[in-house]
């Protein structure tokens, strides 16, 4: 029992000098960082200051380049040649192919309307898929409502229905932002690898299930149930 005391003994007392050392690092690497600052002449703190304020001019000048290209609204196209347009123009889209008359259609147009204000880096659309009958076919889409995620004019990903988005119509704005922020097209700051509806599942929310069915040919709304 002896031995194995002095063993834990030995063990605290390299903890503690492991701690004492790692503060001693950060303690050193602050001095050495307030050094520099002190001894840092009116030239280089000069020099500092007008470095920082290009940063800021430059993301000054690139949100207002954004905002010339229509992005920090929701806005809808009235036709498939000016979807060609608004995708050139911008390096990331995000395009609501929708139909008036499915409900879930508006669902998805609330998120969209709060995601527009927040991500002006991303330009966010909407095309109604019966003047677009073109593009639906080009682009496959056979349900709606279906996001098109487009990143320098090609389209990477697509968001069928709400099958990734929980799979129910009580999904949240943040669910559909960390799908978007899965296809890299804005900027997300949240954990990827935990969406966001998994924590709601740990307590027990049921979800209702979107049957989805697919006809050739033919555009059918993913909250429908007759055909």
């Amino acid at each position: 029992k002896m031995a194995a005391d002095t063993s834990v003994d030995i063990l605290q007392k390299v903890l503690e000098n492991e701690i004492l050392q790692s503060t001693k690092v950060v303690e050193e690497h602050l001095d050495a960082e307030i050094q520099k600052l002190d001894q840092m002449d009116e030239d280089e703190l000069e020099r500092l200051k007008q470095r920082r304020l290009e940063a800021l001019k430059k993301s000054q000048q690139q949100k207002q380049e954004w905002l010339s290209k229509g992005h920090g609204e929701y806005r809808e196209i009235p036709s498939e040649r000016d979807f060609f347009q608004e995708v050139k123009e911008s390096k990331n889209v995000v395009c609501h192919f929708y139909r008036d008359t499915t409900f879930r259609c508006q669902i998805m147009d609330k998120h969209l309307t709060v995601l527009a204000k927040k991500h002006i880096e991303t330009k966010f659309l909407k095309l109604n898929a019966e003047k677009s009958p073109f593009l639906c076919e080009r682009l496959r889409i056979k349900v709606i409502p279906t996001l098109a995620l487009i990143k320098d004019g090609k389209t990477q990903d697509y968001i069928v229905g709400f099958t990734d988005l929980g799979n129910t119509d009580d999904f949240t704005t943040e669910t559909l932002e960390w799908r978007l922020g899965c296809a890299d097209v804005i900027n997300y700051s949240g954990n990827l690898m935990e969406p966001p509806f998994q924590s709601q599942k740990k307590y027990g929310t049921s979800f209702t299930k979107l049957d989805k069915k697919t006809i050739r040919g033919k555009i059918y709304d993913s909250d429908s149930d007759d055909d």
